[in-house]
């Protein structure tokens, strides 16, 4: 297969996601705008203008007073991407929903819906969610366990995917001379009965051009990976150095290649943070400005996320770091373990844990156009990442990537220059996946002449 270009996927983040304390003070960001549609759509066109793959719409169902500003008070994202579907014509659409706190029957029907109306073009960011006070707002004592999360993710998507499949191409002749609307033979019931749901179909709507929605998700443990390595199309993560990049990316596509997966199928596209200056004296003077704005007392808040939003406001900040990793088994686990093992092995303290946390946010892509062009394109080359997903929120900081570092990457031929499709899978070179009953049909006359 030839290697694809890199693919660019836009966060559209509003005021502000976690360590973004000042962001929303910027002139150029409404202070309304993670629920003003009109931002969405206008950040929407411009990355549809500089031939973005997609745009991404994180998603939480859970907050405290904490919470990072975004997602205090932000809108649902299917609801959103329906409205910015019908302002855009080839930019794909990916929204997180959770298959913790969701039936697979509506969100398959959510979904399908949202890639007929933009004609193609979802994506689902499938998460087993983290935040455990999430239990409260859907009628649960308490959260699900880890690995009950994860094999209720694994039996969902399997479930939507199934129900995808209800209909066969060819389902509706809508024949009006013939008199034939639907063709029943062609139509499919799931009869689904497992660990966690029972769902019995059909799905009342056809598939898309694209088939199915595309599926990304993330997630660093090694239940995340092997679900990640299983059933997504497009992976998210996060990865400091270019040697992280490569490893994280060996081992999924190892573990793809291990359950039957075409490894080549599985996108790794991380999201990254830029910050481009004219020269790189001034990038890094900016970020600079960036670390020096953050708010340690928020980041000490936010720091309580992972292990179930614990409060360490309780704690002597110059004391070790306190013993409370086992307080993520029921949130972030992974995250959670990461921060108790950095602290035990360095001997920090809480206030070192915190600060520590507000430096690891320093991005590799830092400086001029030319320095962070050369940085995306060293990645790339280095196999350490397939696509990236772009954190916006300011404007004219995001036009400084697609006005200045764009255009040198696609002189370089590293990032097409137009769109090769009108779906988000064509777009990101993955085939469209074939319907099992239609490929059951197809194999059928082989199995009569076998037995003949």
């Amino acid at each position: 297969m030839p290697r694809r270009n890199l693919k660019l996927g836009a966060v559209l983040m509003g005021v502000g996601g976690p360590g973004q304390h000042d962001t929303w003070l910027s002139p150029e960001i409404p202070g309304d705008a993670s629920v003003d549609i009109r931002w969405y759509i206008a950040r929407a066109q411009q990355a549809e203008a500089a031939k973005f793959d997609h745009v991404f719409i994180v998603d939480s169902q859970f907050i405290t007073p904490d919470s990072p500003h975004h997602y205090l008070n932000r809108l649902e994202p299917l609801t959103l991407l329906s409205a910015v579907a019908v302002h855009t014509s080839h930019i794909g659409l990916v929204g997180t929903l959770t298959t913790s706190y969701n039936d697979p029957f509506n969100v398959a029907r959510r979904l399908a819906s949202l890639d007929l109306i933009s004609g193609g073009r979802a994506g689902w960011n499938v998460v087993a969610t983290g935040d455990g006070g999430t239990a409260g707002n859907y009628g649960r004592a308490e959260h699900y366990d880890y690995a009950t999360r994860y094999g209720r993710a694994l039996e969902h998507v399997r479930v939507v995917q199934g129900l995808w499949d209800s209909y066969e191409d060819g389902a509706f002749p809508r024949d009006k001379q013939g008199g034939v609307f639907f063709d029943r033979s062609r139509q499919h019931a799931l009869d689904h009965r497992g660990e966690h749901f029972s769902v019995a179909g059909p799905l009342n709507i056809q598939r898309s051009p694209q088939g199915q929605p595309v599926i990304f998700q993330a997630g660093d443990s090694d239940e995340g990976r092997d679900l990640g390595a299983g059933i997504a199309d497009a992976i998210f993560t996060h990865a400091q150095t270019v040697e992280q990049g490569r490893a994280f990316a060996t081992d999924i596509r190892a573990r793809a290649a291990a359950q039957g997966r075409d490894p080549e199928n599985v996108l790794i596209v991380p999201g990254i943070s830029l910050i481009i200056g004219d020269t790189d004296e001034q990038a890094r003077e900016k970020e600079r400005q960036s670390l020096a704005g953050k708010d340690f007392h928020r980041a000490l808040k936010e720091l309580g996320r992972p292990f179930g939003w614990h409060d360490f406001t309780q704690y002597d900040l110059d004391a070790p770091f306190p013993e409370v990793g086992h307080l993520g088994a029921l949130s972030f686990k992974t995250q959670a373990e990461q921060i108790t093992r950095l602290a035990r092995e360095n001997g920090f303290t809480l206030r070192q844990t915190v600060q520590h946390s507000l430096e690891s946010r320093r991005s590799p892509f830092v400086g001029s156009a030319l320095t962070v062009a050369n940085e995306i394109q060293r990645w790339y080359e280095a196999g350490a990442f397939d696509g990236i997903n772009v954190t916006v929120t300011v404007p004219s900081e995001f036009a400084l990537f697609t006005d200045r570092v764009l255009p040198i990457l696609r002189e370089r031929g590293v990032v097409r220059r137009e769109y090769e499709a009108t779906t988000l899978r064509g777009n990101l070179g993955l085939p469209i996946p074939e319907n099992v009953h239609t490929a059951a049909r197809r194999a059928e006359p082989d199995l009569v002449r076998g037995r003949a």
